[in-house]
């Protein structure tokens, strides 16, 4: 049934208008005119797939298992009934493999996948970390776009799928961030004060952290213009909470300006490991795991599910896809799905408008607000900066 096609298509590059598209015009041999749209690349379920398998053969279970539509009959059709799981792994067979680069002082990184924290699940993939773990003594992988997004589901997606578990967490903070969500200007120098009521978000992060049974460590990191006072700033707050805090400059100045935070790191790695504990059970509703995760992390009081989510909902029931864990979709520049609301966020409503099947990846995906899987640009796109003078020297990349 060409109504009951899910599937959607990718680009990696940003397009409003291919948001919603019509396609199969031009007669019969074109197609059967239909709804759809695109998806930036990072957004796909593909990624999620490639980031979440084990290997060879669990890649081709998962990819087996997406869900692409329905039949006239009402049947789930999965790229495994198409047939098409044999020529995808195929294509994705040298994906699989990470890419081993090195930092400008010769240290050795492992940078593969790129699912987005905001609108997918935000980690490199498994493959790449059991790799690295398999040849040092200590990993620091990352968990993109803030605790409340890539770290969470760091935990309750990955952590639980590939059976890893962390040593130590590091919350990074600077001082443009702490300033925005203490309602200032991020352009311009603004006051102490600022900082201080922007710690109040850190604050509720080191809680989010605490949930998954972790003390973290605070990193700042330091740029050029940053004020003394400011840095001193976090840094008093943070010894006020017992939270271990250290100045990073890495950026900078290299291993020298990492040294600090290094070794608070390597402190808090080597403490007893606490226990493997997830936000919410598997068994439990999807609706009850949206809940434990707006409720614990972001500070909701109520997850408000639209027509369309509970048409979502039903069918997932009746599908028996309840057991997967949840991955949701919101802004990373707000605790709330609105990315004007910043600072510490409580008691206010999450809306979730639909929840979609990543049968492959392994997880229910919740949109909520007016998040969108297919980015546009800024007012001030990079183009605008972008150009070619008469020498052919190409300028401002």
């Amino acid at each position: 049934e060409h109504r009951q096609v899910f599937w959607r298509r990718v680009l990696d590059m940003n397009d409003r208008a291919l948001r919603q598209a019509v396609i199969g015009l031009g007669g019969r041999l074109n197609g059967v005119p239909r709804e759809t749209g695109f998806d930036i690349t990072a957004a796909s379920e593909v990624m999620g797939i490639l980031c979440l398998a084990e290997d060879l053969a669990d890649l081709k279970r998962r990819l087996g298992n997406i869900l692409v539509g329905f039949d006239r009959q009402g049947a789930p059709v999965t790229a495994a009934s198409l047939k098409a799981t044999g020529a995808m792994a195929a294509l994705l067979q040298d994906a699989m493999l990470p890419n081993l680069v090195q930092s400008t002082e010769g240290v050795p990184a492992l940078v593969h996948g790129g699912p987005f924290g905001n609108i997918a699940h935000g980690c490199n993939s498994v493959i790449a970390t059991k790799s690295a773990l398999a040849r040092a003594e200590y990993v620091v992988t990352e968990a993109g776009f803030g605790f409340d997004l890539g770290a969470e589901k760091f935990f309750d997606i990955k952590c639980r799928s590939a059976g890893l578990w962390p040593s130590a967490v590091v919350l990074v903070v600077t001082v443009r961030a702490l300033r925005i969500h203490g309602g200032g200007n991020p352009e311009s120098a603004g006051t102490v004060e600022e900082i201080r009521a922007g710690m109040e978000h850190l604050y509720h992060h080191v809680e989010s952290v605490q949930a998954f049974g972790f003390e973290p460590v605070i990193a700042i990191n330091c740029f050029t213009g940053d004020l003394e006072a400011d840095l001193a700033t976090i840094e008093a707050g943070c010894h006020e909470h017992g939270l271990p805090v250290a100045r990073f400059d890495g950026y900078t100045r290299g291993g020298v300006g990492s040294e600090a935070l290094a070794e608070v790191v390597l402190g808090a790695a080597n403490k007893p490991q606490p226990p493997v504990r997830f936000l919410y059970e598997l068994d439990e509703s999807p609706q009850q795991k949206i809940l434990a995760v707006a409720s614990t992390i972001y500070g909701a009081s109520e997850v408000v599910f639209s027509r369309m989510a509970l048409k979502d909902l039903e069918r997932i029931r009746s599908l028996g896809y309840e057991k997967l864990p949840i991955c949701i979709a919101k802004t990373h520049l707000s605790l709330s799905s609105d990315p004007t609301r910043v600072g510490h966020q409580d008691g206010f409503e999450l809306p979730v408008e639909s929840v979609r099947i990543s049968a492959g990846a392994g997880y229910l995906l919740a949109l909520t607000g007016d998040i969108v899987t297919m980015p546009g640009l800024s007012a001030s796109p990079a183009a605008h900066r972008i150009d070619l003078s008469d020498d052919g020297e190409v300028l401002g990349v």
